[in-house]
């Protein structure tokens, strides 16, 4: 290791499923070393996603139980005790190991999460940075050198750690149910971090979206690029996206909140509609009737994360400035439970982004 970079680091460990005491910040965490192919990043911000909240409560459940305590991998083969969170990395890396060039050192990046296990797009064996190995809610962290993408653009690091898992989550959620442009495209959880990037990679592929947030959202997520706003709460939501729309058909539903919604959104869809889910924060478990599905051809597509070419596009998008950081807030790291209770509340729009206390500026 450069003898410039010091031994010991401060981050917060995950260490067990559980409630919020179960993350612990410390200041005595080694500093790791970049193995063969990685580099070492040292860390300037990192943003703060639902992964991270379920993972901890240990709330994917199994298909036997939908209730039983289980890490996003089901078999929780890869999460182990202690574990630091937190996927959307930006920062410089100071270090390389062995096969990677030391000119890549000073390079200022965002890291792509993914841990890929193969060559290719097939993502059934995916893993995340922050769950597989540990991530940014750290002051350093190495990753593959192949997930460090030097990004040309004047955003700051905290802006740069709001696209990452959410952007690369919506644009994987829209390839999956191939939206075309000029097609409609309703967003739920617009307001949410993959909601709110849903709604700006829809536009930058020429699709128009429309959005269901919550009370006091509305404006706000219109101007980021919504066609129109529908309130979740409206009593009838197929008549009021029917007005929105002017009663033109919707061709994808874009689902981050599922719960009591689900039925509505099967019905809004048109016949030959494709629905689209990365997420179900209003309730993972919904009544089915299968044969509104079949009886309307319509598609139904999960998703999580995205390939290696979506995060190139969205690199891409990034540095053409076809879409925008919704950064609401940046705390220190050592106030992770205060950062993790107002990301719960979800009384803001955009993200949240954790920073080393050394490296916070508070933006709010």
């Amino acid at each position: 290791m450069s003898p410039t970079l010091p031994d010991l680091m401060h981050a917060v460990h995950l260490t067990g499923h559980g409630g919020p005491d179960k993350l612990v910040y410390r200041d005595d965490v080694p500093v790791p070393r970049p193995g063969a192919g990685e580099v070492l990043v040292e860390i300037s911000a990192c943003g703060m996603n639902n992964t991270d909240i379920w993972v901890r409560e240990g709330a994917y459940g199994t298909d036997e139980d939908p209730d039983a305590v289980a890490s996003w991998r089901l078999d929780n083969s890869t999460l182990e005790f202690p574990r630091i969170q937190g996927t959307d990395t930006s920062g410089t890396i100071v270090d390389v190991g062995e096969g990677i060039a030391e000119t890549r050192i000073g390079e200022r990046v965002m890291i792509d999460f993914s841990i890929y296990n193969g060559d290719g797009e097939h993502l059934a064996d995916i893993d995340y940075i922050g769950h597989g190995r540990d991530g940014g809610y750290a002051e350093y962290m190495t990753a593959p050198a192949e997930n460090a993408y030097a990004v040309d653009t004047g955003m700051s690091d905290a802006e740069l750690a709001t696209f990452c898992c959410a952007y690369l989550t919506g644009e994987h959620m829209i390839d999956r149910a191939s939206v075309a442009e000029g097609e409609r495209v309703l967003v739920t959880g617009a307001s949410g971090g993959v909601g709110s990037g849903v709604v700006q990679l829809c536009r930058a592929r020429g699709a128009i979206p429309y959005a269901v947030v919550g009370p006091g959202k509305e404006q706000a997520v219109k101007d980021i690029g919504a066609e129109a706003v529908i309130t979740r709460t409206v009593e009838d939501l197929p008549g009021a996206v029917a007005e929105a729309t002017g009663g033109a058909p919707i061709d994808v539903v874009a689902d981050l909140v599922a719960g009591p919604l689900f039925n509505d959104l099967i019905t809004i869809l048109r016949p030959e509609g494709r629905y689209t889910t990365a997420g179900a924060i209003g309730g993972p478990v919904v009544e089915l009737d299968l044969r509104r599905i079949y009886l309307k051809h319509l598609q139904i597509h999960g998703s999580s994360q995205g390939t290696r070419t979506a995060f190139r596009r969205l690199v891409g998008y990034i540095e053409q400035g076809k879409i925008k950081p919704l950064l609401w807030k940046t705390y220190p790291l050592s106030r992770i439970h205060e950062a993790q209770r107002d990301f719960v509340a979800k009384e803001y729009i955009g993200k949240l982004v954790m920073q080393p206390d050394a490296k916070w500026t508070p933006v709010s």
